[in-house]
């Protein structure tokens, strides 16, 4: 009888010993997971109900950039080549917060509204990229961006390992 209690008192320990452990890791896990919203001041502000980047997971996910001075808060009237290196400069100030490169970078999206400036835009995205580790990108050509802007380029980038 006596070892019986004991047994029992064991198995009781173990089940509340491993409950512990799961319940312990299951809080890491999420709070590792959870979804952390990520502004800068060195990028324009949003202009609306979004963020200008989500980093879950280790994998951040950017808004689209447009070429805004944070300075004068005005989009950068110039040539498309102005217009594309500020908009990088924009993301490299989002991804430079996380402690990213553009290394870190997986996938782009250019929406651009003029298809005739794609060579220039290529050229001076390019700039920015190692063309052997380059990140998956499709470009696409659109009637209209916000504040007048003729480029906007979003980012998902991924923490290496």
């Amino acid at each position: 009888m006596i070892k019986e209690v004991y047994l029992i008192k064991d198995y009781n320990m173990k089940i509340y010993l491993f409950l512990t452990i799961a319940l312990l890791n299951i809080n890491l896990y999420s709070q590792d997971n959870m979804k952390k919203i990520i502004n800068t001041t060195n990028a324009p502000a949003p202009v609306g109900p979004y963020n200008q980047a989500i980093l879950i997971d280790g994998t951040l996910y950017m808004s689209g950039q447009v070429a805004i001075d944070i300075t004068t808060k005005e989009l950068v009237k110039g040539t498309i080549e102005e217009e594309t290196e500020k908009v990088m400069q924009n993301i490299k100030a989002i991804l430079n917060e996380v402690n990213f490169t553009f290394e870190n970078v997986i996938k782009t999206s250019i929406f651009i509204t003029d298809m005739d400036n794609f060579s220039k835009v290529n050229k001076s995205y390019g700039k920015y990229f190692n063309e052997r580790s380059a990140p998956a990108r499709e470009t696409v050509e659109v009637s209209a961006l916000p504040v007048g802007a003729r480029i906007e380029i979003s980012v998902i980038a991924k923490e290496l390992n």
